[in-house]
């Protein structure tokens, strides 16, 4: 595999160190990491100042209205294989890159121009894959930070069951800071994962977690839920943690069923993201973004296809493009009468908003 390029990542090598703090002190570190300040005792030196009201690619910053139209929730590759095989890359990235390229370069012809990763640590994140990937392809990408409680845990490492919320949020402030591993490249937001139904005590350690992280970075919180019980229960959470409903993403909203539902959680300020239109009608998806435009609400509301997939370990791939907004959706909305100025909103100026580092309401 080629090395990163010099220019990636802003060119820092992150040094290694780090030392525990209270969660008093953590949170008081949060406010100066968004300040760009020193973190004695929290952070070791060396580490990136935040670039507070810029978008965290694998490249490096940008303003958010470098954007363009863009993802805001799609996969490359997945290892569903469960956390310990997937610690450490069990595939060939060569195959990988050329089997995922043409998916992403298909998607910029199509006029998309940015791409949010939210494939999580040990289910199959490779940054350094997703930075070839972005130079090869010319689009945008953005890696994340955070862990994926969805699927009964079979994605968490061991030590997220034995440390708590405080011990979490320092390992994914710290990716904030210093990088992913030896990469030097940051995660541009947090990704977290939950089962449906109410918040299994893990579940809502990764949702304490993220808020923390969040009030330590200013990354905005992308959580796959699916129905509203748990995304209600995360609301609750980040509300006791002291953090409001905008940072927070609802990720896979369209699995509930209740309408009303959509509408609350933007009332309350929250994105709610349906996300899977490389997986149903684009006629579905109409009718939802409809009833939040009609609401007031379309500023709340994020799009995209939840599709690629590069299946880790599966001889038979089915890899979805990324191409039903573009070719299907935009088209369909247009000729329901929707103005060029709501589609804009839409997809170009809602999850630049959404996924823009600060804490949240700016």
């Amino acid at each position: 595999m080629r090395p990163v390029p010099a220019g990636f990542a802003e060119g820092i090598r992150m040094k290694q160190t780090h030392r525990a703090c209270s969660r008093r002190r953590f949170l008081q570190a949060g406010g100066l990491a968004l300040a760009g300040a020193a973190l004695p005792g929290c952070l070791g030196p060396g580490r990136a100042p935040a670039p507070e009201g810029r978008i965290l690619t694998v490249a490096g910053p940008v303003a958010p209205e470098a954007l363009g139209l863009t993802l805001p929730h799609e996969h490359v590759l997945v290892d569903f294989g469960g956390a310990k095989l997937a610690a450490t890359p069990r595939y060939d990235r060569e195959q990988a890159y050329a089997a995922i390229l043409p998916h992403l370069i298909e998607a910029r012809r199509a006029g998309i121009r940015s791409f949010f990763e939210c494939t999580p640590a040990y289910l199959g994140r490779d940054p350094a894959l997703l930075v070839r990937l972005a130079e090869a392809s010319g689009l945008r990408i953005v890696t994340n930070t955070g862990y994926y409680g969805a699927r009964d845990d079979a994605s968490l490492p061991e030590h997220a069951f034995a440390e708590d919320a405080d011990a979490l949020a320092r390992r994914w402030t710290r990716e904030f800071t210093h990088g992913i591993g030896e990469t030097g490249i940051r995660p541009g937001f947090i990704k977290i994962g939950v089962d449906a139904g109410p918040l299994s005590a893990i579940d809502r350690k990764l949702v304490a977690a993220a808020a923390r992280t969040h009030l330590a970075t200013g990354l905005t919180i992308a959580a796959h839920t699916g129905p509203a019980a748990a995304a209600f229960e995360q609301l609750d959470v980040l509300r006791a943690e002291g953090v409001h409903p905008s940072a927070w993403i609802w990720v896979h909203a369209q699995a509930e069923q209740d309408a009303e539902r959509h509408l609350e959680a933007g009332r309350r300020g929250a994105w709610v993201s349906f996300d899977g239109l490389a997986w149903e009608a684009a006629e579905r998806y109409a009718e939802r973004l409809e009833r939040m435009r009609a609401a007031d609400l379309l500023g709340r509301t994020l799009i995209s296809h939840d599709a690629g997939w590069h299946r880790v370990g599966e001889a038979e791939q089915s890899y979805k493009p990324y191409t039903a907004l573009t070719g299907g959706l935009l088209p369909l909305l247009r000729a329901r009468g929707w103005t060029e100025g709501e589609l804009r909103r839409l997809t170009v100026e809602n999850p630049a908003r959404a996924y823009t580092l600060g804490r949240k309401p700016a």
